[in-house]
């Protein structure tokens, strides 16, 4: 055996561990697929996590997606989630550059405020932020929507990316300078495209919450033309009343949870990358 290689013994059961969490992670989704092609009939007249009839009940899928409108609550979910997570990055982005590359007075204060907020429960603004957005005309539209979640975002945003644009060599943004580009040019041309790692992360992370968040959205909005899919599902049970259908609310729920495992699938590479990348100068 080479010096420093796992021992073979403990290679099976990392391996095995790895395995059994795979497994715990895998089943419930593989069970609410299963339960998404049954009807009530099969949910009673045998066992939760029993195998569906044939043939398999795919129509429970369209049937959620016309009758409860969820086909407009995703699409709702789409629009505040890319228009929140946009904004938010360019919020965060623009004021962690200022805090990284050009300190001023107070500049580590006004840092620590936001990064302190993040442990602020943010069911403590609920109340008054309602009132506030009432007062503007802001509840039960898309846009209110989005200018919460966008500023829920900031502080994780400028916490993330601070230790990317610190890291970046102070010589790119003097070359850029003696080339004749402004402060936004580099900023836009230079420093954003360098930081792209840490701003998928920040992205991802921040699609990942906003796409399922359910507080917010049940508090600001009432309006069933403007609901997202977590409020879309609960609204569904409410609305079936006493005679759950079982098999279409688990059909919607695998509507609203397939997009998130997507992406994620996609760019876990990026946001293990992300994370680290920001804390190495």
């Amino acid at each position: 055996m080479k010096s420093g290689g796992l021992n073979p013994f403990f290679k099976i059961i990392f391996y095995a561990i790895l395995i059994i969490w795979g497994l715990s992670v895998l089943y419930p989704l593989l069970w609410t697929l299963l339960d998404a092609l049954k009807n009530n009939d099969q949910f009673f007249r045998k066992m939760p996590w029993s195998l569906p009839d044939l043939p398999l009940l795919w129509s429970n899928f369209s049937y959620v997606w016309s009758e409860f409108s969820f086909d407009k609550y995703f699409m709702n979910s789409v629009v505040v989630t890319v228009g929140s997570t946009l904004l938010g990055l360019f919020l965060a982005a623009s004021t962690a550059y200022v805090l990284a590359r050009y300190p001023f007075k107070g500049s580590n204060v006004l840092y620590l405020i936001y990064i302190a907020s993040m442990m602020i429960p943010f069911s403590l603004a609920l109340i008054p932020l309602f009132f506030l957005l009432n007062s503007m005309n802001l509840t039960n539209s898309s846009l209110g929507l989005i200018l919460v979640y966008a500023s829920t975002l900031i502080a994780f945003g400028i916490f993330v990316l601070v230790g990317f644009f610190k890291s970046l060599p102070k010589e790119l943004e003097e070359a850029a300078a003696i080339d004749g580009a402004s402060y936004f040019g580099i900023f836009f041309r230079v420093m954003l495209p360098l930081s792209q790692p840490g701003l998928i992360t920040v992205g991802i992370v921040n699609v990942l919450n906003i796409w399922n968040e359910y507080i917010i959205g049940t508090i600001l909005v009432n309006d069933p033309d403007h609901y997202t899919l977590p409020v879309g599902i609960a609204m569904m049970q409410a609305q079936m009343q006493y005679r759950t259908e079982w098999g279409p609310l688990f059909a919607g729920l695998l509507i609203t949870m397939v997009p998130v495992l997507v992406v994620y699938m996609f760019f876990q590479r990026q946001i293990a990358n992300g994370i680290t990348a920001g804390a190495i100068k």
